[in-house]
């Protein structure tokens, strides 16, 4: 039997490209979530800089442009993950569960469509007390989510160099 998992250190991840697709709306919030993204990157190997041949950021609007986006970079070809930050924090009309689901809908089918992983990083909250818990006044899911991305990047470097 063989077992696959993804390993988090350098000599695995050297020829990595991220795409890091960012919602400005709730920047707050997405800001911080990119923060502690970045860090985990860059503590394992990943060059963050601003001349990175490694990483790329896009801003989009909001939430609901993100599968948009990571849809066009998964097609590019130029990334084996993407990562997608947003907040979308429950108002008081119905807008909250729409564009949650047309988000988390709409990043799933980029990732089963290109083959490409899509980290889902999108807080749903229903407070922005909640999603600042979240984005680093507690702990910063950003370095869960940058973690996740180097997991799966070098788990399908592995899987498409087995036998």
């Amino acid at each position: 039997m063989t077992t696959f998992e993804g390993s988090f250190s350098a000599p695995d991840l050297a020829r990595v490209r991220i795409g890091l697709v960012v919602a400005r709306f709730n920047d707050l919030v997405t800001t911080r979530l990119l923060s502690g993204c970045l860090d985990c990157l860059t503590r394992h190997g990943i060059d963050t800089s601003e001349t990175s041949a490694q990483l790329d950021t896009v801003w989009v609007p909001g939430s609901f442009e993100i599968p948009m986006v990571a849809q066009q970079l998964a097609r590019s070809g130029r990334y084996q993950v993407i990562v997608t930050l947003g907040a979308v924090i429950r108002g008081d009309t119905p807008h909250f569960d729409v564009v949650i689901a047309e988000v988390s809908k709409g990043v799933a089918s980029v990732a089963r469509d290109s083959g490409i992983p899509v980290i889902f990083g999108v807080l749903t909250t229903d407070t922005l007390q909640q999603a600042l818990e979240r984005a680093g006044i507690k702990s910063n899911l950003g370095w869960t989510y940058g973690l996740e991305a180097l997991e799966m990047a070098s788990l399908m470097v592995a899987l498409s160099s087995s036998p």
